[in-house]
């Protein structure tokens, strides 16, 4: 059987335009060739002009990364593909721009942000082709647990008997694990030989929903889940780097907003809780506080309770609302991963009294501490802020999936997705 990466599931069937060669070719003829030439008025004496060169040449550096870039991306479930095109194209226009600077070429503004619109533009059209294009429809062989793919978001047909789907881009999703009758086992065989990719209904689910789901530990072996470890080791270098050119832009500030929370009311600046963090490890989570000081209780259930934070909780000051909004709050978690305790990224640490509870309650749940948690994760701009047991089953999929899939690639995507949480503030509580 033909089997593939969850992550290149939802691209069998895919159509012309989503050819890297077709897009890149048609964002430099239409994107970065074209309007120089039109805006100089088609004076083709201006293309020796060493500034212009420089503009084009650099033009073509950047769109290509940000074409490598979106692509990389969208592999990711949830990902909207015309919503990420902005982000990518700035982040490698912005990276380019930064080069010119930094080496001192010559280039001209009007021709790197006329090609920056144009390739944007020109991207947004292939995509939308690409998109009306594709004939991908999942296929499933009745049997087992393949009823679990209802309503995540993918074109699914049930096969009523065992014969090739006439469709083009037909994928064929089975439960492998179930004792499917002979004639629906045939069927896979002759769709393998056929060219029809076959998938494990739960490789279909992962790359639809950004989730890993465990049922057994044979299933999902703790190897399995084990991170990169070079990745690893490249992202705490990054991590502390990121600390040390941040902290003292944000000194100052971060002193404002601290005498703020004082005189707004009574009690300390900074909120430290103690955490379960790296490898199991507890530790003192730094934070600005958001809400009203409360002394802690003797009861384990009144400081569990404690913990959680509801929707629109009272215990938020109206200051507090606002940084948690915009995740100011969590600038002092710089200090943590200084520490070791944190990274800018990865599953956001528990409390000690809700971290021991859902151990007890939730199979695997201490397989979430093999990575450094971090102040924004894939679970956080997905779900948003959760704490009851059943929220809490999704969100350690969604843990699962960040340590299957450990890559600055998806790394990329949560600071976009961050960055529009921030926005919006959407999951702030």
């Amino acid at each position: 059987m033909l089997m593939a990466a969850p992550s290149e599931l939802i691209q069998d069937g895919r159509s012309f335009y989503r050819s890297f060669l077709v897009q890149v070719l048609s964002c430099i003829v239409l994107g970065t060739l074209l309007p120089p030439l039109l805006y100089f008025q088609a004076q083709l004496s201006q293309y020796s002009n060493v500034t212009t060169q420089n503009s084009v040449i650099a033009s073509i550096i950047a769109l290509v990364a940000g074409i490598f870039f979106a692509r990389r991306v969208n592999i990711y479930p949830g990902v909207k593909q015309l919503g990420s095109i902005l982000p990518t194209f700035i982040a490698s226009f912005g990276a380019v721009a930064l080069s010119i600077l930094a080496f001192r070429f010559e280039y001209s503004n009007q021709v790197l942000l006329l090609n920056f619109a144009c390739c944007v533009i020109v991207y947004i059209g292939v995509m939308s082709l690409a998109t009306k294009a594709d004939r991908t429809v999942f296929y499933t062989v009745p049997g087992g647990r393949i009823d679990r793919l209802v309503n995540i978001g993918l074109i699914v047909s049930k096969l009523s008997k065992p014969s090739l789907p006439p469709h083009e881009g037909a994928i064929i999703v089975a439960d492998l694990h179930a004792d499917l009758d002979e004639r629906w086992e045939r069927l896979l065989a002759v769709a393998a030989l056929e060219g029809v990719p076959v998938f494990h209904f739960k490789q279909v689910y992962e790359a639809a929903t950004g989730k890993v789901w465990v049922e057994h530990l044979s299933e999902n072996s703790f190897g399995s889940l084990l991170p990169n470890m070079t990745f690893m080791r490249l992202k705490r270098m990054f991590d502390v780097a990121l600390v040390m050119i941040a902290l003292p832009l944000l000194i100052l500030p971060l002193l404002v907003v601290a005498v703020l929370v004082k005189l707004e009311s009574p009690g300390p600046a900074l909120f430290r809780q103690e955490r379960v963090g790296f490898r199991g490890r507890p530790f003192k989570v730094t934070k600005f506080r958001t809400m009203r000081a409360e002394s802690l209780s003797e009861c384990l259930e009144e400081r569990r309770a404690m913990a959680m934070t509801g929707e629109n909780d009272p215990r938020i000051t109206k200051l507090g609302a606002f940084l948690r909004r915009t995740r100011i709050d969590e600038l002092p978690q710089m200090f943590n991963i200084l520490l070791g305790h944190m990274s800018w990224i990865g599953p956001r640490p528990e409390a000690v009294e809700l971290g021991n509870w859902y151990q007890k309650e939730i199979p695997f749940y201490d397989y979430r501490h093999i990575v450094r948690p971090g102040i924004t994760g894939w679970a956080q701009v997905n779900q948003g802020h959760v704490t009851e047991l059943e929220d809490i089953d999704d969100k350690l999929q969604y843990d699962f999936y960040y340590i299957k899939n450990f890559s600055y690639w998806l790394d990329f995507l949560i600071l976009m997705r961050t960055a529009r949480v921030v926005i919006t503030g959407h999951g702030a509580k």
